[in-house]
Parts: C-alpha cells; structure tokens; sequence
C-alpha cells in the first residue's frame, strides 16, 4: 500500500472513530485492504507481488533443492487462478508408500479448493523402511529433515504463483496426516491451519510439540482404523520404527491444551465433528469421527471451511 494512500483512509476513518480500541481496528481494516494498482496484492503482513506472467493451468512436476538434496513435488494449478491476486496454497502429504502424483489423483481436496483459485502442491516424500513417507520424529523416514522440505517447497511456489503467505495449509492421510500434525507442531509460523487424517499425535515426541503460536487443526479419524487405533497405543505402521498413538480423543485433548482453549467439546454434529471453539487466539480444534471407518482421507468438505477461515 502506498503511503500516500495510507494517509487518504487514514483521514476517512479518523473521522468516524476516534477511540484507540477502534483506531486499531480500523489500522488493521486498512492493512488488509487490496492495493489497486493492478500489480500486487495485500495479504495484511506485507505486499505481495503478483509474478507474470501467470502460470497456467494444470499439474507439473516440481524441484527444489534443501540442503544438498533435491526435493519433488507435484504442483497443481486450477483454471480459475489468473495470477491477479494472493491465492491460498494447500499442501497435501501421501501416505506410505505413496507418491504426489498420486495423491493428487486420489485427493478430496481440489474439487473444494480448485473453485476458491487456491494453488494445491502435493510433496514427494523419500523412501525408507517401508516406502515412501514423512520423517515425523520416531517414524517413518530417518535422517530426513521434512519440515525444512515443506518450508523450501512454500518458498518455491511462492517464487512462480500469487500467494497469501497468511493464507497456507497443510493436510494428509495415514503418514501424511501424521506429518500435517509435525508441521503444525514445527512449522505454525508458515502453516495457518492443518487437516490431518488417519494419524494422531505421538507418546515419543509430543513433549515437543510447542508451536509459537496457537494453531487451528481438524482431525479426521475412524474408529476402525487398523493400523493407528483410534484409542491410541502401539503400532507398527513401519516396521522397526515402532510408535505409540496418543489415540484420537487424547489427540484432540491435547491440541485443546496446546491452544489454550476454554470451552468444553461441543456434541459431534452430524459429520461426527465435535471442537473447541474459545482457543488462543480465535483458533479452532475439531475432530471429526466417522464410526466405524478406517484408514481413510478426512472429508475435505468438511475441513477447507474451517480451514481458510483461519489466517496467520
């Protein structure tokens, strides 16, 4: 925003308010407003600069370097961004063994995201003992620094695409859930909101779960999922990387507390949601529970509501 037009609603709004609660209210109104020159867009934590020409639509195979190795990724545009404003941008992790690309065919999450012009970029995880998958602490890929991956990889799309920084998220099923919980753990400075599915929080390292900020996070869980039982306890979802689940309900208590929320569970709805909605700040913790199902993506109609209502 230029100065010049900072001055201009300045004055307009000084008129019609002059208390200091609402004088800061109505910076924070001006600072989320759209610039209107044409070439960048507002995302309220700095300008953000439109790159042209815009890409195009479709699903294209990404690389980027972390470190000395080099990453992949599966980034898919819609054919309603045009490139003309900040977009949100949706991570998607696969599970083990699985890849981007298919992740990408089997996600929920486009037909939601696809009609908001919403950039999604689907990771290519590296293999370990059983596959492909995410190094979330214990489990399930060693000696692999996946956050540090899924921070270069918002970079990178930042570089070619329109995105609101306040306005990334990060969701997968089975590991790839797993390591939505990892980054909002590690990662709440980049990721406003997560959509995990299939994983909870782990007994091995959820001492170290203390993001520096409240964070909103919607798990999908079944109750008849085989391998991450929805009571918690032991499991061998890789083998020789044993782990113990907090289980689902104990996931859900704990994200309350690490959220600081006040309020107790609502009653599940009839997408078998239940949350705390009086968190840290103006934050959300939901899980949704589908009874009787098992390994499965959460629901993504459901989760991007809730999800791209909460910016950084």
């Amino acid at each position: 925003m230029t100065s010049r037009r900072l001055l201009v609603l300045l004055g307009t709004f000084g008129a019609a308010c002059a208390s200091p609660a609402c004088s800061r209210a109505n910076l924070d109104a001006i600072e989320r407003l759209p610039a209107t020159d044409g070439s960048t867009g507002d995302s309220g934590a700095g300008t953000v600069t439109c790159p042209s020409p815009a890409l195009g639509a479709g699903n294209t195979t990404q690389t980027v370097e972390v470190g000395s190795t080099s990453r992949s990724y599966v980034l898919h545009v819609p054919s309603t961004y045009d490139g003309s404003k900040p977009v949100p941008l949706v991570l998607d992790f696969h599970a083990q063994g699985g890849s981007g690309s298919g992740e990408r065919a089997i996600s929920p999450y486009p037909a939601q995201t696809d009609p908001d012009g919403a950039i999604m970029a689907f990771p290519n995880g590296l293999s370990g003992p059983s596959g492909t998958g995410w190094n979330v602490g214990p489990c399930c890929v060693a000696n692999v620094d996946d956050v540090a991956f899924a921070r270069a990889l918002v970079q990178d799309v930042e570089k070619v695409a329109c995105i609101d920084p306040k306005r990334v998220y990060a969701v997968g099923t089975a590991t790839g859930g797993g390591m939505a919980h990892y980054l909002a753990c590690h990662a709440a400075d980049v990721f406003a909101a997560v959509a995990p599915a299939a994983f909870d929080l782990l007994e091995q390292n959820v001492g170290d779960c203390k993001p520096p900020r409240a964070v909103t996070v919607i798990s999908f869980r079944g109750t008849a999922d085989p391998l991450v039982p929805y009571d918690g306890g032991p499991s061998s979802v890789v083998t020789g990387m044993p782990v113990t689940f907090l289980g689902a309900q104990a996931t859900f208590q704990k994200w309350a507390e690490i959220d600081q929320c006040t309020d107790p569970a609502s009653a599940e709805d009839g997408n078998g949601c239940s949350a705390h909605s009086t968190c840290q700040g103006g934050v959300e913790v939901m899980l949704c529970t589908k009874h009787g199902g098992g390994l499965e993506a959460g629901n993504a109609s459901v989760a991007w509501p809730v999800l791209k209502r909460h910016t950084l």
